[in-house]
């Protein structure tokens, strides 16, 4: 049946909860057009923070969804071929996993393989129980169920653990089929966003339009954010509470319960699952039934209805996906392939929305990065040692084999890194293909042992039957020490292995292996191994082949041509839709000023080699000390890292330009430990609220300044509205670190992938990128050619936008941004390549001045503000 023909073009959006401004209209307009210019369409939308960016997404996306589906009412109805019955061939195999299997099969078919389980059979694995093996008395639960790569689908344990979040305390086949009968919404959109507090702002915008009670709206979210067992919340990092709530999924217990039917007696089995919150699926009904009464809801709401009822809201969000024709989730849940099949997302026709996209080829490379450390390999060897040492005698076959495997590459992996006779270097970097050759196991099925990894329980067994060792030594009484550094660390070493494992199946051009070895007196730690994902492209294109269309929005998407060259290479420029707009606010609310010198008419240079000399140090708080008395209410200072701002800090500590600077203005600095960044932020609030609240006279304290860092938790996502950021100083240009070894691998990559040919060569380019010598990050920034210089200053120029843009929040907002270096004022004929200032965003660009000397930006932010506060 041929697609229903698009929609008209539409001007008009009656969900906006009020009169948009002209920009608005044209964003919605646009992003409407783009959507139905679909399938497979691509667009790019810039909008700079506090132009009501999300309401305008909110309203025009959705519009078009309606629209879509008054255009088809079958698809709105769910009668779509491809819903049916789950019988397309084209359904992939973790699709028909997902849905829920009336439970007349795999429970015989399991029991059939162990009868050492069933009824303590002296035969296992086709090997006779010797006697020594009588002490394995009590460690049935140990033993990983029978596995064969080889043999038929059905005899593998994977079937079982698939749908664990599903067959929590269900029992009857009937509630299984009553879930099987509720269609797929198609097409849907799904929303995503880096951090927890942007989805809950979206779902905020969202609740302002009558979108909230027309549409199914779910919101899904981290473990961490809401599992509601205690015993799991208690452990604190996201890593462990999500190894602890899946070995509770996969710790199931079974029971036969007596059923009487059709004048026939008889037993069936009944599954419980090991976590308390989900034994119960009639209250995981009842979550469902009550978050859809509810309309829209965020994670904090989606946690609070699973306390009233007591049932999990992580599994409940999960299963309303298939309905829900908005899904909103977090980055990783979206973009990491591993996280769409685990959730069951089906981007199939529907439209990828991906906000705050600026970093997005960063993003999605960094989530496929994996690393394992020396002391977590030696724990993984110990655990398995200890495993086969125990169960040998009556371990299958395959089940022996693949352990050994696992052991010898342990190994290998640690030799790997405690021998360093022949490398000058402690962190080398080599291509995925000389990593295997060097250690000598390119000749293991890792492919075979990765599924193993998936499909067996083996992880969980063996971490299990570590952690009853550890307490079987330090005993009972230290459980909560057992728990820690037991269980936890154990399968949290051995996930981090088998990432690792699943990394090296990437093609050899996709990323580097980064080899840090033990450095001597250094602690065990220092050693690892990783992969770094150097191509976003091939990622991406697992997104972008699915979905009817994909629309990246952000504040500064600039610049677009890399962008386009690093997650979507075979495209055009043309073949790119991009929306870009000035802000609402007006031209005299903002005043970006490049500050090349400082009061006493030193120039400012905080480049890598000067930054830290005193001189510079003094200077800078010389300007700040001044600036803090014309500047009303809230100041953020933005310093390219925690160490330099603490060198900074400390340094003004001891010569008192704390204390001058603390009779006009509170000091706070940002925490490293995100969890106080929060508290840092309501004090700063307070202290500039109450400073306004007393309406205090020229010689008492007017408000208060934050020490920020560039990268930090406040550089992004935190709205310095109104008082709360008058003035921004970004202090020097933020390049990020030239011995970072990942972040030259990634500029060596960037920069032969435009210059090298990709037909002749192949061999002599191949051989070159194997050696992957560490060479100092100067001379390789010097030989990457034009593409890798761009991409080392875009990084820096993206975290100044990022950081600038954190204090124009709404129209009636003002502002001043101070670029404090010499190098904001450079013009592009006096540098290599571009100047900087080029690549700030438009609407800050055209209003940048450059003050000649001191006394001219200290005119203008006074004449600035002095008409502001007549203005406001």
């Amino acid at each position: 049946m041929p697609p229903p023909p698009p929609p008209p073009p539409r001007q008009d959006f009656p969900a906006f909860p009020f009169a948009p401004y002209p920009i608005q209209s044209e964003f919605m307009s646009f992003l409407y057009s783009a959507l139905s210019s679909g399938p497979r369409a691509l667009a790019l939308l810039e909008s700079p923070t506090g132009t009501g960016k999300t309401l305008s997404i909110i309203c025009s996306a959705l519009q078009w969804l309606l629209d879509r589906r008054d255009a088809a009412p079958e698809r709105a109805n769910g009668s779509v071929p491809a819903a049916a019955g789950g019988e397309d061939d084209d359904e992939p195999d973790w699709m028909r996993d997902f849905t829920p299997l009336p439970p007349k099969k795999g429970a015989g078919k399991k029991s059939e393989t162990h009868p050492w389980r069933r009824q303590g059979t002296k035969k296992v694995g086709g090997s006779e129980k010797s006697e020594g093996t009588g002490e394995n008395d009590g460690e049935e639960e140990f033993l990983v169920d029978e596995y064969e790569s080889d043999g038929e689908e059905g005899t593998r344990p994977h079937a079982a653990g698939k749908r664990a979040h599903r067959g929590g305390g269900g029992s009857s086949s009937s509630e299984s089929e009553d879930e099987e009968e509720e269609e797929e919404a198609t097409p849907k959109v799904y929303f995503t966003s880096r951090t927890h507090s942007q989805l809950s702002q979206f779902v905020r915008e969202l609740k302002r339009t009558d979108f909230s009670g027309k549409l199914r709206t779910v919101c899904l979210g981290s473990r961490k954010s809401l599992c509601i067992n205690k015993d799991v919340q208690k452990l604190g990092s996201a890593n462990r509470i999500n190894e602890r709530c899946l070995e509770l999924q996969k710790n199931k217990k079974s029971s036969k319960i007596k059923v009487e039917g059709d004048n026939k007696k008889g037993h069936r089995t009944k599954t419980s699952c090991g976590c308390p919150m989900l034994r119960n699926r009639s209250l995981q009904k009842q979550f469902r039934s009550e978050v859809s009464d509810h309309g829209a809801l965020d994670i904090e709401d989606l946690a609070q209805i699973g306390r009233k009822i007591g049932t999990c809201p992580y599994y409940g969000a999960r299963d309303m996906v298939r309905s829900a024709d908005l899904v909103v989730l977090p980055y990783q849940s979206l973009l990491l392939k591993s996280a769409r099949e685990s959730l069951g997302l089906n981007l199939k026709n529907s439209v990828v929305i991906i906000d705050e996209a600026h970093n997005l080829a960063d993003s999605l490379t960094s989530m496929y990065n994996s690393k394992v450390t020396s002391s977590q390999l030696r724990a993984v060897l110990s655990h398995l040692e200890a495993y086969l040492n125990s169960f040998q005698n009556v371990l299958g076959a395959g089940n022996r084999r693949y352990i050994q495997t696992l052991t010898v590459l342990t190994r290998s992996f640690l030799r790997c890194l405690i021998s360093n006779e022949d490398c000058s270097s402690a962190v080398t970097s080599v291509t995925i293909n000389k990593f295997l050759f060097s250690l000598d196991i390119d000749n293991i099925n890792i492919v075979k042992l990765c599924q193993y990894l998936k499909e067996s329980n083996i992880i969980h067994k063996v971490s299990g039957y570590a952690n009853k060792l550890f307490f079987t030594e330090t005993g009972v009484g230290d459980l909560n020490h057992g728990q820690q550094h037991g269980e936890g660390s154990s399968i949290t070493s051995f996930q981090a292995l088998a990432d690792f494992l699943r990394s090296l199946l990437y093609c050899n051009d996709d990323g580097r292996i980064i080899v840090a070895r033990h450095k001597p007196g250094g602690h065990s730690e220092d050693a690892y191994i990783k992969f770094v994902m150097l191509c976003a492209e091939k990622t991406f294109s697992e997104v972008t082949d699915d979905a009817h269309a994909v629309i990246m929005a952000g504040g500064t998407l600039q610049p677009i041509e890399e962008t386009r060259l690093r997650l979507f290479p075979g495209l055009l420029p043309s073949d790119i839709k991009f929306f870009s707009c000035n802000h609402i606010v007006p031209p005299e609310s903002i005043l970006p000023i490049a500050v090349p010198c400082g009061p006493s008419g030193k120039k400012f240079d905080f480049s890598h080699s000067s930054r830290s000399s005193p001189t510079m140090i003094e200077e800078l708080g010389r300007f700040l000390c001044n600036i803090a008395t014309i500047v009303p209410e809230g100041i953020v200072v933005f310093f390219s890292s925690y160490d330099y701002e603490k060198q900074v800090y400390d340094a003004w500590m001891a010569s008192g330009t704390i204390s001058k600077i603390s009779k006009k203005k509170h000091v706070f600095r940002e925490p490293r430990s995100s969890v106080d960044v929060e508290m840092i932020l309501n004090k700063y609030k307070e202290a500039i609220q109450s400073c306004c609240s007393k309406g205090s006279g020229d010689t008492s304290v007017n408000g208060a300044l934050l020490m920020a860092v560039v990268g930090g938790k406040i550089s992004e996502g935190i709205n310095f509205s109104d008082g709360m950021g008058r003035c921004v100083v970004m202090v020097g240009l933020p390049y990020p670190s030239p011995d970072d070894v990942e972040l030259m691998e990634t500029i060596k990559h960037i920069g032969n992938y435009s210059s090298t040919s990709s037909v002749a060569g192949d061999d002599e380019s191949s051989s070159r990128d194997d050696e992957c010598k560490v060479e100092p990050g100067f001379g390789i920034l010097r030989k990457s050619g034009k593409s890798g210089q761009e991409y080392y200053e875009n990084s820096c120029m993206k975290a100044v936008n990022q950081c600038i843009g954190r204090a124009i929040r709404h129209v009636n907002d003002y502002a001043a941004m101070l670029l404090v270096d010499s190098r904001y004022s450079h013009t592009s004929s006096s540098r290599g390549f571009s100047c900087p200032v080029e690549k700030l965003p438009q609407w800050i660009k055209t209003r940048l001045t450059c003050g000649q000397n001191y006394g001219e930006v200290h005119r203008l932010l006074l004449q600035f503000f002095k008409i502001n506060k007549q203005i406001h």
